[in-house]
């Protein structure tokens, strides 16, 4: 049974060793996350993300680095290291926020950013089927990047609706409002997770049970929308 579920975002920049002087900056976005990882109510994490990697599973123990991303920064989904490597940024994100909530076991999934949304909400579903005894989800995705920002890129007046109804789909366990984002308009905004979100639509429709949220942060630093969110099984 999935006990807890944590939305966090996969930003290179919630590692400080990663962006120096910025640590400052993203204080509030790496205590979110961390705040809501240390609420999983089982230290067993199934964690979900995008890549265009997947679909593919990547089992506990898998070991990695930040070192792409300029400083080496070890990580091992979970505390028994297997050897098999690891280059996902999101399951790196996973292991480093393994690392600072105490998972003892981390089981990483990507699924590819094109994944239909009906073929997203039947693996969720599926997931809460083969899932054996008490796990957390850890859905890691980055909302839109064309939001408007000093610094930002292409900047596109659509993403900030966007990201208030994901904000709002997670600040209340809306499952159907997540299961209806449009996958042409994320792709369109650069939300390239939506796949993530539409697999936790699949598993909370698929549990049974009601799920008690809190949103614990939403923005757009750096012009990509961010947002963090726990929800606990009643």
């Amino acid at each position: 049974m999935i006990r807890s579920i944590a939305v966090v975002p996969h930003p290179p920049l919630l590692v400080p060793e990663l962006v120096g002087a910025a640590a400052d900056e993203m204080e509030p976005l790496r205590t979110a996350c961390q705040q809501a990882v240390r609420a999983l109510r089982v230290p067993r994490w199934y964690a979900v993300g995008a890549d265009d990697a997947g679909p593919t599973v990547v089992p506990a123990g898998a070991v990695g680095s930040f070192r792409g991303y300029g400083v080496d920064v070890p990580v091992t989904l979970g505390v028994r290291p297997s050897g098999v490597p690891v280059t996902a940024l999101p399951l790196l994100v996973a292991g480093w926020l393994g690392g600072q909530a105490g998972a003892d076991t981390i089981v990483g999934e990507l699924v590819h950013p094109l994944t239909p949304t009906g073929d997203c909400l039947a693996r969720g579903q599926r997931l809460v089927a083969e899932l054996a005894g008490d796990w957390s989800l850890v859905v890691l995705v980055d909302g839109a990047s064309t939001h408007a920002a000093p610094g930002a890129g292409r900047v596109d007046e659509r993403a900030a609706g966007f990201d208030a109804a994901v904000a709002t789909a997670l600040a209340t366990a809306d499952a159907d409002a997540l299961a209806d984002l449009d996958a042409g308009l994320a792709a369109q905004l650069g939300a390239q997770g939506r796949a993530a979100w539409q697999v936790l639509a699949g598993v909370a429709r698929g549990a049974g049970t009601r799920w008690t949220p809190e949103l614990l942060y939403t923005g757009a630093p750096y012009g990509v929308g961010y947002h963090v969110a726990i929800w606990q099984a009643s």
